[in-house]
Order: C-alpha cells, then sequence, then structure tokens
C-alpha cells in the first residue's frame, strides 16, 4: 500500500496584479507545513508539483524546511497534468456572455466591484466565481479554445494513473497542486458527480494536504482537507 499526499498550494496573491505569487500568508504556511512534516519524521520517496508558480513555491519552500533540518527532500518533478482548471480564461471568455444574459451573474458581478472590504470582495468574488464554474461544468458556457471541465478532469486523471503506475509499492509521496485537482482526485476515490467535485474544489484551505492509499487499482481517501500544521489562525485561508 502507497500513501500519496496532495497538498493545495498556500495562499496567492488575491487581487495583487501577479496573482500566482505566494502571499507573506502563503510563504508563512508553506513553511509551518514543512516544519510539521520535518518534525514527524515524514520521509518522502517522490516529490512532484503543478506548472504554476503558487504550486511550484510552495513545494520549494517545504524543501527548504527539509534542508535546514538536514532532512532528504527528492528533487521536485513539474508535471504538467497538476495545473489547476483554466478559470482565469474561462472567467475572460464566458463572463462577458453571462454579463449581458444573466441578471443572476450581472448582479453578482456588480456585488464584487462594489465591495470595498477585502473580506467582502473575497466572498463577492467566490459567489461570481461559483456562478460562472457551474454553467462552465455544465457545458452551458462556450469557450472556444480553453480546456473543459471533462477535459480537465481526464487530464488529471491521466496524471494521476501515470504518477502511480511509476511509484514503488510501500512508497510515500506528495504533489503540490491546486484545489481542482484534488477534487477530481476524491471524485476518482468516491465515485462523485461533476458539480459535486467542483463544489469540493473550492472547500481545500491553503496548504491543506489530503492523503490517499493506493495498491494496484484501489485508490482510497483516507483524510480530506487536513491542516493541523496551520494552528495559527491568521494561517486559515481559502483564497
Amino acid at each position: 500500500m502507497s500513501r500519496l499526499f496532495l497538498v493545495r498550494h498556500a495562499q496567492a496573491s488575491f487581487l495583487e496584479p501577479d496573482y500566482d505569487k505566494l502571499s507573506a500568508t502563503g510563504e508563512k504556511q508553506a513553511r509551518a507545513l514543512g516544519a510539521y512534516w520535518a518534525a514527524r519524521g515524514h520521509v518522502f520517496q517522490r516529490v512532484s508539483s503543478g506548472p504554476r508558480e503558487r504550486q511550484r513555491k510552495t513545494a520549494a519552500i517545504v524543501a527548504e524546511v527539509y534542508a535546514a533540518a538536514q532532512l532528504s527532500f527528492p528533487e521536485i518533478i513539474v508535471l504538467p497534468e497538476f495545473d489547476e482548471y483554466p478559470i482565469e480564461e474561462v472567467m475572460k471568455q464566458g463572463l462577458p456572455q453571462l454579463l449581458a444574459t444573466d441578471g443572476d451573474v450581472a448582479e453578482l458581478y456588480t456585488a464584487f466591484h462594489r465591495a470595498t472590504e477585502n473580506g467582502e470582495q473575497r466572498k463577492s468574488f467566490q459567489k461570481l466565481l461559483e456562478a460562472v464554474m457551474h454553467k462552465w461544468v455544465g457545458g452551458e458556457l462556450p469557450a472556444p479554445g480553453v480546456e473543459s471541465w471533462l477535459d480537465f478532469c481526464a487530464r488529471v486523471n491521466r496524471g494521476l494513473s501515470q504518477f502511480l503506475a511509476a511509484g514503488a509499492r510501500g512508497e510515500q509521496s506528495v504533489i503540490f497542486s491546486s484545489g481542482g485537482p484534488i477534487a477530481v482526485a476524491v471524485r476518482r476515490a468516491l465515485g462523485l458527480e461533476a458539480m459535486a467535485t467542483a463544489r469540493l474544489s473550492w472547500m481545500s484551505r491553503n496548504c491543506s494536504y489530503s492523503e490517499f492509499l493506493a495498491s494496484g487499482e484501489r485508490f482510497t481517501l483516507s483524510t480530506f482537507n487536513s491542516f493541523p500544521h496551520l494552528d495559527d489562525p491568521s494561517l486559515l485561508t481559502y483564497r
């Protein structure tokens, strides 16, 4: 039986010009994860990351903590299959269509732009994101040239199959990714339907981890959205 950890990247820079970089809070979250695992003697035989900067930087900070503790940490292999779903492109192409045809989406969009406080902005953006995602996942939002929800799920599942097939029996490995790929992995383990999977992708806290057990064709969820390393309330974030 092998153990696979999937880590959601630490907090990125929401509402900043470059969202993909980690925030100061995100860097603290990643260090906390590395310190927690290192203190408990977690040894990994393989480590991979999705291609986004926020995913790679989270992995790199954990590796730095291991190095400072004089513990081994495998080379981080970047795997494009564990990139997040293309929500930026979906929003860019789909939002103008919905603003012209969907009153509820238009109202959410207005509420987001009227929000002045950071917390209010985050909440209103999440509602807008969910509304657009619902249309995209259901195939109701044409976005030519943009990866579809079905193709996204197929891509992550292909990556999981390849990663698991390349592993040794009884190994412990970790992949640093995002909420979407983690939700697809849970879907693979539990057989969730599409919208339940999409909703699950919004539930993982920044820098939380989920653990899966794999043996042959068996792929089982052990824990989801664990964050015992984030014992400081200021480090508990979703976006």
